[in-house]
Protein backbone atom coordinates (compact mmCIF):
# COMPACT_ATOMS: atom_id res chain seq x y z
CA UNK A 1 0.00 0.00 0.00
CA UNK A 2 1.46 3.19 -1.12
CA UNK A 3 1.83 5.87 1.49
CA UNK A 4 0.51 9.47 0.48
CA UNK A 5 -0.37 11.91 3.30
CA UNK A 6 -3.15 13.33 1.23
CA UNK A 7 -6.05 15.05 2.54
CA UNK A 8 -9.60 14.61 1.50
CA UNK A 9 -12.95 15.62 2.30
CA UNK A 10 -15.94 13.09 3.78
CA UNK A 11 -16.93 12.03 0.14
CA UNK A 12 -13.27 11.48 -1.06
CA UNK A 13 -12.86 9.39 2.04
CA UNK A 14 -16.00 7.51 1.74
CA UNK A 15 -15.04 6.61 -2.08
CA UNK A 16 -11.84 5.79 -1.38
CA UNK A 17 -12.35 3.54 1.66
CA UNK A 18 -15.61 2.44 0.36
CA UNK A 19 -17.30 3.05 3.85
CA UNK A 20 -20.85 5.20 4.51
CA UNK A 21 -20.07 8.89 5.25
CA UNK A 22 -22.59 8.11 7.74
CA UNK A 23 -20.55 5.98 9.26
CA UNK A 24 -17.27 7.96 8.88
CA UNK A 25 -18.86 10.67 10.51
CA UNK A 26 -20.16 8.97 13.76
CA UNK A 27 -16.64 8.02 14.17
CA UNK A 28 -14.65 11.05 13.50
CA UNK A 29 -17.17 12.94 16.07
CA UNK A 30 -16.82 10.06 18.53
CA UNK A 31 -13.08 10.72 18.15
CA UNK A 32 -12.20 7.19 17.05
CA UNK A 33 -11.13 8.35 13.13
CA UNK A 34 -8.72 11.16 13.17
CA UNK A 35 -9.67 14.52 11.39
CA UNK A 36 -9.15 18.12 10.88
CA UNK A 37 -11.24 21.22 11.12
CA UNK A 38 -9.99 23.41 8.24
CA UNK A 39 -11.96 25.96 7.35
CA UNK A 40 -15.24 24.98 8.54
CA UNK A 41 -14.99 21.72 6.68
CA UNK A 42 -13.52 18.21 7.99
CA UNK A 43 -10.71 16.83 6.15
CA UNK A 44 -9.10 13.55 6.91
CA UNK A 45 -5.44 11.56 5.78
CA UNK A 46 -6.68 9.12 4.16
CA UNK A 47 -3.40 6.95 5.87
CA UNK A 48 -4.05 8.09 8.99
CA UNK A 49 -7.92 6.68 8.96
CA UNK A 50 -6.59 3.05 7.48
CA UNK A 51 -4.41 2.64 10.28
CA UNK A 52 -6.92 3.80 13.08
CA UNK A 53 -9.64 1.68 11.04
CA UNK A 54 -6.76 -1.43 11.47
CA UNK A 55 -6.08 -0.85 14.95
CA UNK A 56 -9.83 -1.13 16.25
CA UNK A 57 -9.99 -4.25 14.05
CA UNK A 58 -7.45 -5.38 15.50
CA UNK A 59 -8.61 -4.29 19.16
CA UNK A 60 -5.88 -2.00 19.79
CA UNK A 61 -8.60 0.89 19.60
CA UNK A 62 -6.66 4.21 20.69
CA UNK A 63 -5.21 6.83 18.47
CA UNK A 64 -3.29 5.87 14.74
Amino acid sequence: MEKTNQLVDLQGLSQQLKLSKRWLRTESSAGRIPSLKAGGKRVFNVDAVRNAIANQAAGQGGEA
